[in-house]
């Protein structure tokens, strides 16, 4: 497969697991908690870095704000061999008792956004793999994090 025209990357660059922030400055710090980061590509709001955390070889990938730019990287790092993506940044909460810095790990996501209909019909629910939804879970609770199970929203505005 050809590079790709927005992440500027290809076959082989990325491992098969993708941690996916909003914020390109969010790559560095959560590559400052693994071992062996290296750079390996950088262009507009994408910033791309592949990690060993805990042994496991993962890519660090920032996705820009909004839904249309997460797409694009996304699809990307599909074309080239990434098969799971997990999104971490920050969200806003409604409820009173979720504290700034706690984990919320979604169950499923109410698509009250425009880019999702392009790919599924709205009736089709957006929930994640149950195997990697029980791994955050389970490691956030073993490391005595405050995690919060349950649906979300996401939204353009």
């Amino acid at each position: 497969m050809a590079k790709q025209p927005h992440l500027l990357v290809e076959e082989g660059d990325v491992h098969d697991i993708a941690l996916v922030p909003g914020d390109p400055g969010r790559v560095d710090r959560i590559a400052d908690h693994c071992n062996e980061a290296t750079e390996v590509a950088q262009n507009r709001e994408y910033k791309l870095v592949n990690a060993t955390y805990e042994g496991r070889d993962l890519t660090i990938c920032s996705t820009g704000i909004g839904c249309p730019s997460a797409t694009i990287a996304v699809e990307e790092l599909a074309n080239v061999g990434v098969e799971t993506f997990v999104r971490v940044g920050t969200t806003g909460a409604l409820q009173s008792d979720i504290e700034i810095g706690d984990m919320v790990v979604a169950t499923g996501a109410a698509k009250n956004e425009g880019t999702t209909k392009r790919y599924e019909a709205v009736e089709y629910p957006a929930v994640p793999d149950y195997d990697v939804l029980r791994a955050l879970v389970d490691g956030a609770e073993a490391n005595g994090e405050d995690v919060h199970v349950g649906a979300i929203a996401s939204d353009d505005a």
